[in-house]
């Protein structure tokens, strides 16, 4: 499904950041594995059409993601892909439903109120849809990005250390979600987290370089 062969990504005033060569196919369970600064969140961004790489290519479904437009390259995000970011992005004028809506606005799809409405209930939100995010708890909020990032149900689901921060009561439960939304859709799941606990769910584990500096 996704290739990405030969990246590296420039950096100001210091070598080129390279990274192994990454081949996902359909319901591959990936890892990138590193501590912070060896450059997961980086390569997470290439390869969801973010951050041009200055070497290599990334290829979906043979296509090669930087040939496109970057308005070609923000519809095929949109319809193809589902990002669980760090920093979640809900907007906080917009409703809990609304912010989960806004995946299928911005790909130019139709809304689907039903499939909204058994994502809220899968992901224990139903009776807080009408509620903005501010009046949510954290763990609710990411829920809520998780079911946002799922909605158009995408080949490729990324997510960049969900579970670093929490308990590992916490950090099972959002795995559960990640692993079950991605397996409903028969999705592929890329995860860059340093963090060992989750080893045991994936298929492949991609090793960054923990002596590379200077990345995210």
């Amino acid at each position: 499904m996704l290739d990405a062969r030969n990246i590296s990504v420039a950096r100001k005033n210091a070598p080129l950041l390279t990274f192994p060569d990454l081949s996902v196919e359909f319901d591959d369970r990936v890892v990138l594995l590193g501590p912070s600064g060896c450059g997961k969140t980086t390569l997470l961004s290439v390869i969801a059409g973010l951050l041009r790489p200055a070497t290599g290519a990334v290829n979906f479904h043979v296509r090669d993601v930087y040939a496109m437009s970057p308005r070609a390259r923000d519809k095929w995000r949109g319809k193809n892909l589902g990002c669980v970011f760090q920093t979640l992005h809900l907007l906080p004028a917009l409703t809990l439903r609304q912010n989960i809506a806004l995946a299928a606005d911005m790909a130019g799809t139709a809304r689907y109120e039903d499939r909204i409405d058994q994502l809220l209930v899968k992901l224990g939100l139903a009776e807080k849809s009408h509620r903005k995010p501010d009046a949510l708890s954290q763990g609710e909020q990411q829920r809520a990005a998780i079911a946002r990032a799922v909605l158009n149900k995408p080949q490729l689901l990324l997510a960049d250390e969900p579970t670093s921060a929490l308990d590992d009561a916490n950090a099972e439960v959002v795995m559960d979600l990640l692993v079950a939304q991605a397996a409903e859709t028969k999705a592929a799941l890329v995860v860059a987290t340093h963090d060992t606990r989750i080893l045991s769910r994936f298929t492949k584990i991609i090793r960054l370089d923990a002596r590379v500096k200077g990345a995210a």
